[in-house]
């Protein structure tokens, strides 16, 4: 089975068929830069890092464009209120485009913590303005869209097609709003694709009808086209974005252009605290720079402590992408003690073959690799059969888990060749590393080896097998209750003899 996506514009799963043979066109919402991204920005991208990986893993080319929304988004999501970066620079006196400046930083810096792979492209909406006049011009050349006092609306009334990714519909969109919304719109449901500036207003460019700065929506849809054409193959977003900002997207897209505008609709759920949604516009978001062990900004009220930034990429991977994750301390306390589980064992194989490369340790060929081998395949195989599920990254990451179990007991053999453990390296690196992201190329050189790990088993087992013989059960059991609690596990055979296995 071919990889399946559920493409929230059809309500099923999809087998994936790309626009062009080889090539794959992503666009992702990105954030609107008016403060620190939150956990509930990791669940997002993260998410789409996944897909992406995932893509150029099946050996697609992609390119991957993720935005910078620094003017447009209103308060209130739609076409009313004030703009929420130039409220929030105002609040500390500062330029909107500085605070937006100060903020595209710490985002990409979280998510280069996160092991988010870096955008192939990452468009700016300032930086777009006179594409966004020309989609508003030909809107209005082809009947769609109407200009009142300075502002351009979109008529949906003339787009047969509106709701359709929603599921809502026009009429009763209609009936049901509120019509004091805006006495400019000839109906209510019609949004913004460009809004008239008051003389206050900082962000403001000149258009062809008057001083302005263009609508949220209309945003979205030029950066998309500009650089992957249409239509494209995914639009990724978060699922509360699916309307109105997606449906509308659609609507001027399609409208402008005549042809479907995206193939495949990809929407991620929400994290939530306490059952709430979190954002921060409830003001219940936790930054990741609360949450992040290297960064300086102190841990958030409701942690117990701080975690590695892996981990908690480790806890999005535990839920599906469209499922919702609700936020707990104790959920990422699990999260991070499973992250090192999988991290320690990547350290200590990886040592042992630099073991083998420096003459520091023997090896011996073995009849063992030709189990490992026929393991590691089948390890792939459930592997791509759970990301193929509409990446289904929880069964996957229990893959890795399973791949971890493996390597404790093909560690303990001592006669095992460099090809061997190269393989299973191999396969961290590629499903845990290059797919998932959890897996770093290099953990630096904080390792004890792990023949240095054996000869001191074996100076405490001898040590235990002493106390045992002046009868001093206290010392034997101590011991054992040490190595224990270090995953390490002793085994009593008969005749005096005692193994050790990790847990």
């Amino acid at each position: 089975m071919g990889l399946q996506l559920y493409n929230s514009l059809t309500r099923k799963k999809e087998e994936f068929k790309p626009v062009s043979d080889g090539r794959v066109g992503i666009y992702v919402c990105g954030p609107t830069v008016y403060g620190h991204a939150h956990l509930g920005h990791a669940k997002s991208y993260v998410s789409f890092d996944i897909l992406v990986r995932y893509m150029r893993y099946l050996g697609y080319n992609v390119t991957y464009v993720q935005n910078i929304t620094d003017v447009g988004h209103l308060t209130d999501d739609a076409d009313q209120g004030e703009d929420k970066i130039a409220k929030a620079a105002a609040k500390v006196h500062k330029h909107p485009m500085e605070l937006a400046e100060l903020y595209t930083r710490s985002y990409f810096e979280d998510m280069d913590k996160l092991n988010c792979v870096r955008p192939d492209i990452s468009p700016r909406a300032s930086g777009h303005i006179v594409e966004q006049i020309e989609l508003v011009k030909t809107l209005i050349e082809k009947g769609f869209a109407y200009e009142v006092n300075g502002s351009v609306y979109f008529d949906v009334s003339k787009f047969a097609e509106y709701g359709k990714l929603s599921g809502r519909n026009v009429e009763d969109m209609l009936a049901g709003a509120r019509v004091e919304v805006s006495a400019e719109k000839k109906h209510p449901a019609d949004f913004a694709l460009w809004k008239k500036a008051e003389t206050n207003h900082i962000m403001q460019w000149p258009s062809p009808w008057g001083q302005g700065f263009p609508g949220w929506h209309l945003e979205c849809s030029v950066m998309s086209t500009k650089y992957l054409g249409q239509p494209f193959d995914i639009h990724g977003g978060g699922m509360e974005n699916q309307f109105p900002h997606h449906e509308c997207e659609i609507a001027q897209a399609e409208a402008a252009r005549g042809v479907q505008f995206v193939k495949y609709w990809l929407h991620n759920n929400m994290v939530t605290v306490d059952g709430q949604k979190m954002g921060k516009s409830l003001n219940n978001f936790i930054t990741l720079k609360q949450v992040f062990t290297d960064s300086a900004e102190p841990k958030h009220e409701r942690l117990s402590r701080k975690y590695d930034a892996l981990a908690v990429r480790q806890l999005i991977l535990n839920s599906h992408y469209r499922s919702t994750l609700d936020f707990s301390d104790e959920a990422l306390h699990a999260a991070q003690s499973g992250y090192d589980r999988i991290k320690e064992i990547v350290k200590i194989l990886r040592k042992r073959i630099e073991r083998i490369e420096s003459g520091a340790q023997t090896q011996t060929s073995t009849n063992s690799q030709k189990e490992v081998n026929d393991n590691l395949k089948n390890i792939t195989e459930k592997f791509e059969s759970a990301m193929n599920d509409d990446l289904n990254t929880s069964v996957a990451l229990s893959v890795i888990f399973h791949l971890v179990d493996i390597t404790k007991a093909t560690l303990i053999d001592p006669t095992l060749d460099k090809n061997t453990l190269m393989a299973i390296n191999e396969k961290f690196s590629q499903l845990g590393g290059e797919c998932l992201g959890i897996i770093k190329k290099d953990y630096g050189k904080d390792v004890i080896d792990t023949g240095m790990i054996s000869d001191l088993i074996k100076t405490l087992i001898e040590q235990r097998s002493a106390a045992r013989a002046k009868m001093d059960f206290v010392a034997s059991d101590v011991i054992r209750m040490k190595l224990d609690a270090l995953g390490i596990i002793l085994e009593d055979k008969p005749g005096g003899i005692t193994t050790w296995r990790l847990k």
